[in-house]
């Protein structure tokens, strides 16, 4: 028992620095903070791209073959955008550690998603939005939400 406890104390900070958003409330943060319309692209959009990139998981990584990491709810990557320490030839476009983009508050991840949205390829940039998202009725992401 003292040892499950133990293991519990230990992991509680990890578990409280990230987070999986519900849907709507990740519609309401991201609005809060404002993407809806950022750009031209409704709030919709940007919690499709979430749900398909991450599932609404600020702690979501996934390594790629080039030896790049994409972090965090928007899956933003460590080639281009984020410096992670490990990524050779890394370009730190938006001037923040990864791990900032792995934490429950999502403000870091969302400036630098609007960096990379006005990088000339718009949403374009994620590949789960061209896959999932881009051409669809993205009103459902936001459906029933009260914004």
């Amino acid at each position: 028992m003292k040892a499950l406890l133990t293991l519990v104390f230990c992991l509680l900070p990890l578990a409280a620095q990230g987070k999986i958003y519900e849907r709507c409330e990740l519609a309401a943060a991201m609005k809060r903070l404002g993407l809806d319309n950022y750009r031209g692209y409704s709030l919709g959009n940007w919690v499709c791209a979430a749900k398909y990139e991450s599932g609404f998981n600020t702690r979501a990584t996934n390594r790629n073959t080039d030896g790049s990491t994409d972090y965090g709810i928007l899956q933003i990557n460590s080639r281009w955008w984020c410096n992670d320490g490990k990524t050779p030839r890394a370009k730190n476009v938006c001037g923040i550690p990864c791990s900032a983009l792995l934490r429950s508050d999502i403000t870091e991840a969302v400036k630098c998603a609007k960096r990379i949205v006005s990088d000339g390829n718009g949403m374009n940039a994620w590949v789960a939005w061209r896959n999932r998202c881009k051409g669809t009725d993205v009103s459902q992401w936001i459906r029933g939400c009260r914004l």
